[in-house]
């Protein structure tokens, strides 16, 4: 079989299985219901593109620039959930990984039906985006500099992200929660990256550094030439400021930055065939396996063959939330880095240091806890025990709440105030909540893990 065969059959065999999965019209619909709130309007709702702290006149390629922003920068982390997520998630690799076709076709194959699929939310965005246009903007309405700047602007993008799905695909560390930690850190890299070399005149070198591509835009678009823009949120001054966006989008070397970011996208599936490495037994390095033992929680305690059998407890609520508790503290390594984040929380300014620190800390326990409670084939299983699981889930939430306040204490003590008990308690029980419910809704720990490190990030910088 041709290469060219296997990857158009990989490619129509995701597709088929994308098509068969609510999930695929459900991110068809998010594009054209969340279009209304990507753009701002005068009263403040809805997503703020502002340039120096003004909202802009909203032509019609000043809102294909808009929708395109936005989708490039703040709703990547969802089309990263979604493809990770999704029915493609599981593969027969036991069937790939013996067979004679190329891998490389296979992955090809692939990337392209998670490209098509993320295209399709594109193509709805843009017929969502005519219908805004026609009700909002001013001047002449024209649909072909509303879809331009959009697709010039996202479609990169998203390719891109579709081959980095690949490349985590590809080695073990990738397919874990290691591969999401990855994608934060490149997805914060490119947001703040490009900022630094805004000031820069525009080249192909310089916008090749904007995966994104949201900087050249608003930067050589704005009245002012300067990078004083900002995305999402922030106090919104009256007034609105104009913006060439069709000057921004032909400044010099940005539309050839975007075509290669395509075709790095496409090099980028390639490799990872190259590195792929097959499914089998993990092999625990020497050194990883002595830290392992050092930091393991120990054997448990010898079993007395004659005990009698235990008592129901006189307090089986207390019972439950200790031991969610001692769960979502599991192992000495979290015990060490919640001493180091209580003691972070000695140092002045405990809302940007220690709560942070024992946030993010609590974020994967929290997470591992309430994806272990909620995993499909466990749904069942606890649902005949003593504990209904919405008695469970909300002592998981209060046990987060606790391990909040007690890395909290540290620093009421040391500033002699209530304040950081009460912050801890808020953003632990806010925390505990938000894992619970999407690891209920999506049966593991990757979608709360997903967005609690995005609304931390948010809770870092504000």
């Amino acid at each position: 079989m041709s290469a060219v065969a296997v990857a158009r059959s990989a490619m129509n065999v995701s597709l088929r299985r994308y098509s068969r999965s609510w999930g695929l019209w459900l991110l068809l619909l998010v594009a054209p219901i969340g279009a209304r709130f990507m753009i701002a309007r005068d009263d403040g709702s809805g997503m703020q593109v502002a340039i120096g702290g003004h909202l802009p006149v909203m032509t019609s390629a000043t809102l294909g620039v808009c929708l395109g922003v936005v989708v490039s920068t703040l709703l990547l982390p969802v089309a990263f959930l979604y493809l990770r997520s999704n029915v493609t998630r599981r593969n027969p690799w036991q069937v790939d990984e013996v067979s004679g076709a190329s891998r490389a076709a296979i992955m090809l194959g692939r990337f392209a039906a998670d490209a098509v699929v993320l295209l399709a939310s594109l193509t709805a965005l843009t017929a969502a985006g005519w219908l805004l246009g026609w009700q909002i903007v001013t001047g002449p309405f024209q649909p072909g500099w509303i879809a331009l700047p959009l697709w010039l602007v996202a479609a990169p993008a998203l390719i891109g992200l579709a081959a980095l799905r690949q490349l985590l695909d590809a080695r073990p560390l990738g397919r874990r929660g290691f591969g999401e930690l990855i994608f934060f850190i490149l997805w914060m890299s490119a947001l703040v990256i490009p900022i630094v070399v805004s000031e820069r005149p525009s080249s192909f070198a310089v916008n090749m550094v904007d995966y994104a591509g949201f900087v050249r835009p608003l930067v050589a678009g704005s009245p002012s030439g300067d990078n004083d823009f900002s995305i999402g949120g922030g106090e919104i001054k009256p007034g609105r400021v104009p913006l060439d966006a069709e000057r921004g989008i032909s400044a010099p070397g940005y539309i050839g930055s975007r075509f290669a970011w395509v075709a790095i996208a496409i090099a980028l599936s390639a490799l990872a065939s190259l590195v792929y490495a097959q499914h089998s037994a993990p092999r625990r390095p020497r050194l990883a396996g002595f830290l392992a033992r050092l930091l393991a929680t120990g054997p448990p305690p010898p079993a007395i063959t004659n005990a009698p059998a235990a008592p129901s407890s006189r307090s089986p609520i207390a019972t439950l939330v200790l031991a969610e508790f001692r769960l979502v503290g599991a192992g000495r390594l979290f015990l060490y880095l919640a001493i180091v984040a209580a003691l972070l929380g000695v140092l002045p300014d405990f809302r940007h240091f220690g709560s942070p620190a024992g946030l993010l800390l609590l974020v994967f326990g929290l997470c591992a806890q309430a994806g272990r409670s909620e995993a499909r084939g466990l749904r069942h299983l606890t649902a005949t025990t003593a504990t209904p699981p919405p008695l469970r889930r909300a002592a998981l939430v209060v046990a987060g709440t606790a391990w909040a306040i007690l890395l909290a204490l540290p620093a009421a003590l040391a500033s002699w105030s209530l304040a950081p008990i009460l912050l801890g308690a808020a953003t632990g029980a806010a925390a505990g909540l938000v894992a619970v419910i999407l690891a209920m809704i999506s049966g593991s720990a990757f979608a709360a893990r997903m967005v609690l490190l995005i609304l931390w990030y948010v809770y870092l910088s504000t």
